[in-house]
């Protein structure tokens, strides 16, 4: 069995009489132990699609359909207190700014406890003890001494492991870690990195990781979704998708990525902007930026197409053209 299936995910926000798709027919898998990272840019969906995962959407405007199986069991529509007996328990996440996460007039160890507590029965005190776990295990100097400061007093790099020991400290079977190094200096980031890596393997604990750094999806993922105003438009193993690329937005954002390996004088950003998520154009949404569109390519959504490798596809009409795709590296 599966440890998380998606499938037909659709995430629809709606104001009066108007209604936009977020995320349009989001499918994907993970099992424990693995990886797998949702990549795109800022606005492609990602953030939104792991809150419906984890079941944060809320009852206002924004409304989910399709299926999210965890363990067999189906989240979308599940009751209130179904979802809340998973949340931070079996499936917790860490959110991408750790300093507005965190109480900012409230101690950290008390914010810990206060985390644990109101998911078990426990004494203050045994509490305290499962918070000093955690902090220990996400490698924090002097645990006893960081339960009593507050979040401005710890770096960024402290206040993300305490995000992160937060979340695993039920350790939970999926880890959701939304952009977990944004606004690190790049050593923190590695630090934090390798640190979700030991925890993986650690509580062989599945994460699914949102982010826009290539370089940390090739350094963490197993598997890769590649998504675009909401649609997922190539996925597959990790070295698959980044060493073949076969939609042309994939070739765009790895143009577009500095590489240590060879010296660039200059990249090669992608022309143009993300559609506007009111004006979703008709057919492949990527269309109006590709150079190599087609007539047919503005008519309707294409269909993913697999590649040379098992469980590779991509969404593109030219994907597996190797003309096409020698041309546009």
């Amino acid at each position: 069995m599966r440890l998380l299936e998606v499938n037909d995910l659709t995430v629809t926000l709606n104001v009066g009489e108007r209604s936009a798709t977020i995320v349009d027919k989001l499918s994907l898998t993970l099992d424990r132990g693995r990886c797998l990272g949702l990549v795109g840019e800022s606005g492609s969906g990602k953030s939104t699609a792991a809150m419906a995962v984890i079941g944060l959407l809320g009852h206002g405007n924004l409304s989910a359909r399709g299926s999210v199986r965890f363990q067999g069991a189906e989240l979308i529509d599940a009751p209130a207190r179904t979802q809340r007996g998973l949340q931070g328990r079996d499936i917790a996440m860490i959110f991408q700014d750790p300093m507005s996460a965190l109480n900012p007039v409230q101690r950290i160890g008390d914010q810990i406890v206060e985390c644990v507590r109101a998911h078990e029965t426990l004494s203050k005190k045994e509490a305290q003890a499962l918070a000093l776990e955690a902090l220990k295990r996400v490698g924090m100097p002097d645990p006893p001494a960081m339960m009593r400061r507050y979040p401005h007093q710890l770096s960024g790099g402290q206040r993300q492991r305490v995000m992160i020991a937060m979340a695993i400290v039920f350790k939970p079977k999926l880890l959701i870690a939304d952009e977990p190094t944004t606004a690190l200096d790049l050593t923190i980031q590695a630090q934090i990195l390798a640190l979700l890596k030991q925890l993986s393997r650690e509580l062989d604990m599945a994460v699914l990781l949102i982010t826009h750094d290539l370089g940390v999806i090739s350094d963490m993922a197993d598997d890769i979704v590649v998504l675009y105003a909401g649609r997922s438009v190539e996925s597959g193993r990790t070295a698959d998708v980044l060493d073949h690329p076969g939609h042309p937005y994939t070739r765009g954002l790895l143009a577009a990525h500095p590489s240590i390996d060879q010296a660039t004088e200059r990249l090669n950003p992608i022309a143009g902007m993300p559609p506007p998520l009111w004006d979703r154009p008709q057919g492949c949404a990527f269309a109006p930026r590709c150079d190599h569109v087609q007539p047919t390519c503005t008519q309707r959504v294409p269909d993913p197409v697999a590649l040379g490798t098992p469980g590779h596809l991509a969404a593109c009409i030219l994907a597996g053209n190797t003309e096409t795709v020698a041309a546009t590296r």
